[in-house]
């Protein structure tokens, strides 16, 4: 036992260990504490909305502390099961040749998450074809200029991210390293955009969450997306760490792949909302897919 403890490179001391709980052996339970940070994260948002409008709850504070609780364990959920997935993986064995079940994880994962933007993107249409009070978005010169920089960056952050990738099977390991880092300042730059967004929406526009039917879409999804830019810039961020730490290389990349294919998501359901929310809101009740 002592062996062991004395080759594992202190990795546990980090947020996850292999056995957690022990007696369960590889199970592994971060992808439920994940679970339930997020549906916490929903709940405090609901509410936010309800102490808001009813009396129903005594304060909007207590879904706010929810909202931030929420957030604080899905963060440690992920950071425990990338961790798990990855980085242990590595010092125990030194190699992620195969990872065929990592990919399939990724693609489910990918799966449930198409899924879940589905379903806000029917509510949308619904609210369009059927509870559509001339609610729009405030038109502003600025958000404009927002929204079209905004595109650019993320677009360029794929770019970015694939070219980072393709250096790394090149061998070159410090343009993969260069890519990175670009990618994660894009995505950066990407969620301060949207935050200052909010700003002047809410602040300068009067357009709130609770404004109208339109306004819950128009925050759910760009809401619900900037969560997944979030966790995107969380885990290129791990990238770039273990990618100073020389951990990958031709033959060990498979989290720098998943991690890939996630960014390249985001990007796509992006274009998407861009065309739909942003652009569609333009033309009123005509622009409907049904």
């Amino acid at each position: 036992m002592a062996t062991e403890e004395s080759e594992d490179h202190g990795h546990h001391f980090l947020p996850a260990v292999r056995d957690w709980p022990r007696g369960y052996g590889e199970a592994s339970w971060w992808p439920f504490f994940t679970a339930l940070g997020l549906t916490l994260v929903y709940l405090g948002a609901t509410l936010f909305v309800v102490a808001r409008t009813t009396d129903l709850v005594a304060s909007p504070t207590i879904g706010v502390g929810v909202f931030v609780g929420g957030w604080v364990v899905s963060i440690a959920g992920m950071i425990g099961w990338i961790y798990q997935a990855f980085i242990v993986d590595f010092w125990d064995r030194g190699s992620h040749n195969g990872g065929a079940s990592l990919r399939l994880g990724m693609l489910l994962f990918l799966a449930t998450d198409i899924a879940t933007f589905a379903v806000g993107f029917v509510y949308y249409f619904f609210i369009r074809t059927g509870g559509w009070s001339g609610e729009y978005l405030p038109h502003s010169g600025i958000l404009t200029g927002v929204l079209v920089l905004n595109t650019l960056l993320l677009v360029a952050s794929s770019f970015t991210i694939h070219w980072a990738e393709h250096e790394l099977q090149k061998g070159n390991h410090q343009r993969f390293v260069q890519g990175l880092v670009v990618t994660l300042l894009l995505g950066v730059v990407f969620m301060g955009g949207q935050v200052y967004e909010y700003y002047e929406f809410i602040v300068h526009e009067g357009f709130t969450l609770t404004s109208g039917i339109f306004a819950s879409g128009f925050f759910g999804l760009t809401g619900l997306h900037g969560m997944h830019v979030s966790f995107g810039a969380i885990l290129i961020g791990i990238l770039v760490v273990r990618a100073l730490r020389g951990q990958y290389d031709q033959d060990r990349h498979v989290s720098v792949t998943t991690v890939s294919w996630y960014w390249h998501f985001v990007d796509a359901v992006w274009l998407f909302l861009v065309a739909v929310v942003y652009i569609g809101s333009v033309y009123g009740t005509e622009f409907s897919p049904f």
